[in-house]
Parts: C-alpha cells; structure tokens; sequence
C-alpha cells in the first residue's frame, strides 16, 4: 500500500509533506507525492526520508485537482491521504468551499489533515 501526500508550494503542504513521510516511513509503505500546483522536489530524488517516492501531477487539461488526488489515491491503493489544511472561518468554508474538506468526504482511504505550525 502507498500513502499519498497532496502537496503545492504552502506552509500547511511542507506540514503534510513532512508527516506523509514519517508516516509512510513507520508503515514501511512507499509514498506518492501528488503536486498540486506543478512544482515538484528534486525528480531524481528517488528517496526522500528513507521512504521510496513517486511524483504525480493533475490531469493538464483537467478541472479539479481535488477529483484526480482522488483517482491517484484510488489506483495506487493508498492506505493514507495526507493534506496539509489552514484555519478558515466557518463562513469562509460556506463560500470559497474546501479541498480537504472535499478529501475528507469523498475518500476511500482515511485522511489525514496536518496544520502548519506558522
């Protein structure tokens, strides 16, 4: 099995990045780094905290990011969905809507929400 971590360029995603990959290490599971917005760590980099890792970006011509971690989550079997989350207001949740909150309903692995600590 693989945990998978959402990643972009954010505080919260260097929060999620850091705990995927302890996590994926004490599971001695492999983990895939799903880059939100385009930007991945070192390609070559095959190993990042003694855990074996794969990259794997959105569809290019697709919508919704949040519905292809999902699909990536699905085909690797993933025991763990990692994403980093920030702070909002409950009427900003009511308006701009939620990524993780999307996760955390749709998923069929257990997910894991981790905040920033700045």
């Amino acid at each position: 099995m693989t945990v998978v971590i959402a990643r972009s360029n954010s505080p919260e995603s260097e929060a999620a990045l850091a705990a995927g990959l302890v996590e994926a290490k004490r599971r001695g599971e492999d983990a895939v780094i799903f880059q939100l917005d385009g930007q991945q760590l070192d390609p070559d980099t095959p190993e990042l905290e003694g855990v074996s890792v794969a990259h794997r970006f959105p569809e290019p011509r697709g919508r919704d990011a949040t519905g292809d971690l999902l699909d990536v989550a699905g085909e690797v079997d993933a025991s763990l969905i990692v994403v980093g989350i920030k702070h909002r207001s409950p009427v900003g949740k009511l308006f701009l809507g939620s990524a993780a909150q999307q996760l955390l309903l749709e998923a069929n692995a257990p997910v894991l929400a981790v905040k920033s600590t700045r």
